[in-house]
């Protein structure tokens, strides 16, 4: 009983020391698992706090790389019509205009046209009483009946003399000088009969005709008025003024630019402010094929149908000027273009990302617009408003162009 009694004290002792020998041989692999436990929780705490930081920074490396790619508006340029419209000032002139002045000095008898008259061609205008002009026709048709019978006494003395000297009865020499007398007399004659025509023609001025078909314009003078031919140096005297109205000349002063485009046989349309909404058709005739070096322009003539008078001469009007271009001309807002000390040049984008520079060529200049005549196909997107600082092949983001941002043209 005792021996039982002992095994049965010592078998719990020997399972104590057990348990403490398998305690102390576990403790280092539990104390591993804890170490690795709080390494973990550790990296778990420092990695989410710095990937945040690295997302936030990646997402602002990327924000800042979008940002520094310039974002631009476009436009498309359009091709430029086959005909443009120049509007220029001009000057309605009569096809044929004149002033009439008198050829005799005198005094004004009568006139028979006042202004606003329609007159004819070899219409009677006015009279002119010039009666020095009389007095000395009478006095040269005086001379030319004393130049005749001197003539005419020269010429019996020649003949006798020549009748004598058959016989010896006169010597050589005397037949030949009356023979000179004779001749000199002649001479008398023609020079009094030319004087006396003279003064005829100028007696015919006293009467002022119509030189053409026309109207009387102006009419400067009244009965009694002297006139003064300015034969005798003084200044001239106008009577009256006469346009002929039925056809108009219109001069037009075209800028250089458009001069090799100013061809005769152009049409033009005329525009009065007397007559608005109304447009009167001519053609251009004629240049003056030389720039004007004062105005650099060129001066043209166009002419203008008027059989009813309808347009008066001397007004102002606007000429519209249908004026070819090239069928290859493209249309750009000015805010286009790009001033670049090695020349003009365009921010066109081809592959709707990346920018290249084209050197361009411009035509007419048309105010918020201009014709570009070289350097574009028309396939291109041309930037609107491209910053100073920007080169060929950078990359940008295209978005669409703003209302009125330059997308309409002509």
């Amino acid at each position: 009983m005792k021996v039982e009694s002992q095994n049965e004290v010592e078998k719990p002792v020997i399972v104590e020391e057990s348990n403490a020998a398998s305690n102390r041989q576990g403790n280092p692999a539990r104390r591993w698992w804890i170490a690795v436990l709080a390494l973990a929780i550790v990296a778990a705490i420092v990695i989410s706090g710095i990937l945040p930081r690295i997302h936030a920074r990646a997402d602002l490396d990327k924000e800042t790389a979008e940002m520094a790619i310039p974002t631009v508006s476009v436009v498309h340029p359009k091709r430029g019509a086959p005909a443009q419209e120049v509007v220029l000032p001009a000057n309605v002139q009569a096809y044929i205009d004149a002033p009439i002045y008198a050829r005799t000095n005198g005094y004004l008898k009568h006139w028979y046209a006042d202004i606003g008259a329609h007159v004819k061609a070899g219409q009677l205008l006015a009279d002119i009483e010039t009666p020095e002009v009389d007095q000395q026709l009478r006095q040269s048709r005086a001379d030319l009946a004393t130049a005749q019978a001197n003539l005419n006494l020269s010429q019996i003395t020649a003949n006798r003399y020549e009748d004598l000297l058959k016989t010896d009865s006169v010597s050589k020499q005397d037949t030949d000088n009356a023979a000179g007398d004779f001749a000199a007399k002649q001479a008398t004659v023609h020079s009094a009969e030319a004087n006396v025509r003279r003064l005829e023609e100028l007696q015919a001025f006293e009467k002022i005709y119509a030189p053409f078909d026309g109207v009387i314009t102006a009419r400067n003078t009244d009965i009694g008025a002297l006139i003064d031919s300015g034969s005798s140096g003084g200044s001239r005297t106008e009577l009256f003024h006469i346009a002929q109205p039925d056809k108009l000349r219109v001069y037009v002063n075209v800028p250089e630019t458009y001069s090799q485009a100013a061809k005769p046989g152009l049409t033009a349309d005329l525009v009065l402010s007397e007559f608005p909404g109304q447009r009167f058709q001519g053609t251009l005739v004629r240049t003056a094929e030389a720039i004007d070096q004062s105005t650099r322009t060129l001066l043209v003539e166009i002419r203008v149908n008027n059989p009813t008078g309808t347009l008066l001469s001397g007004a102002y009007a606007e000429v519209h000027l249908k004026l070819p271009t090239a069928a290859s001309a493209f249309i750009l807002p000015v805010n286009a273009l790009l001033f670049r000390s090695e020349g003009l040049r365009v921010a066109a984008i081809t592959d709707g990302k990346h920018v290249e520079l084209r050197q361009v060529t411009l035509g007419h200049d048309f105010g918020s617009e201009v014709e570009v005549i070289a350097g574009l196909t028309g396939n291109e997107s041309v930037v609107i408003n491209p910053p100073d600082s920007i080169v060929a092949g950078e990359e940008v983001r295209v978005v669409q162009p703003a209302a009125g941002s330059g997308e309409s043209h002509q």
